[in-house]
């Protein structure tokens, strides 16, 4: 059973598939069906893989328009000792995914704040890369204007360790061109669509991943060699 306190109820942080829907803890599929609500990031998705395993609970959208006006509901809920799970679109929330403030105000709050793991696209590109991976920096998504992403690169262009990041096909190869052009042409590791039905893991130099991607789709994540 979820689990409540003396000050109320207690908030999940779920961690759910980032594509195949067979990647979810036993653990996160008692909890999804047990809690009272679910605040999803996109209650579409999250519907999907409710129906999938046969679960039905009610949903609400966490998303970062309507974060601050949802916040207290949420914590209304909470104090009447109510159970929450916290879901991201996909893999673990609050890596490059809303939810931190929620997170922050329900600990404050008094409440539990549980962690429940699972997936996250770090983790899963990383293990396949065969680069050292016992230090390494994420970026998350880098910014969109050019000066500010050539900066955050410059920062660490000295590290000996690895980089990920994230990365739209919509700036996919701005991106790559930006991480050649800072760095050198460095060894790379990119996972396109990962544990989805057209996954792909690409390894070679920016160069080469930037000519392979020439007509990109899917959601990317990359890894650099330090």
């Amino acid at each position: 059973m979820t689990e409540s306190n003396e000050s109320g109820g207690t908030l999940y942080v779920v961690a759910t598939p980032i594509g195949n829907l067979e990647d979810i803890s036993a653990r996160a599929l008692r909890v999804l069906g047990e809690v009272d609500l679910i605040a999803a990031e996109d209650t579409r998705t999250t519907r999907k893989l409710l129906t999938r395993h046969d679960l039905h609970v009610r949903l609400v959208s966490l998303f970062d328009a309507n974060v601050r006006r949802r916040i207290p509901q949420l914590l209304a809920e909470l104090g009447e000792g109510k159970s929450i799970a916290l879901v991201s679109e996909a893999g673990t929330p609050l890596i490059s995914d809303p939810g931190a403030q929620l997170v922050k105000a329900a600990a404050e709050a008094g409440h539990t704040v549980t962690p429940i793991p699972g997936p996250t696209a770090i983790a899963a590109l990383l293990s396949v890369a065969g680069l050292p991976a016992d230090k390494f920096t994420f970026l998350g998504f880098l910014p969109r204007r050019a000066g500010q992403r050539r900066r955050m690169i410059e920062a660490i262009s000295e590290q000996e360790w690895p980089t990920v990041l994230y990365e739209s096909p919509h700036r996919i190869i701005a991106t790559l061109e930006a991480l050649r052009d800072v760095l050198g042409d460095r060894e790379t590791v990119i996972g396109r669509e990962m544990t989805k039905l057209h996954e792909e893991i690409f390894r070679g130099t920016l160069s080469e991943a930037i000519e392979h991607f020439e007509k990109p789709r899917g959601e990317f994540t990359i890894v650099v060699a330090g």
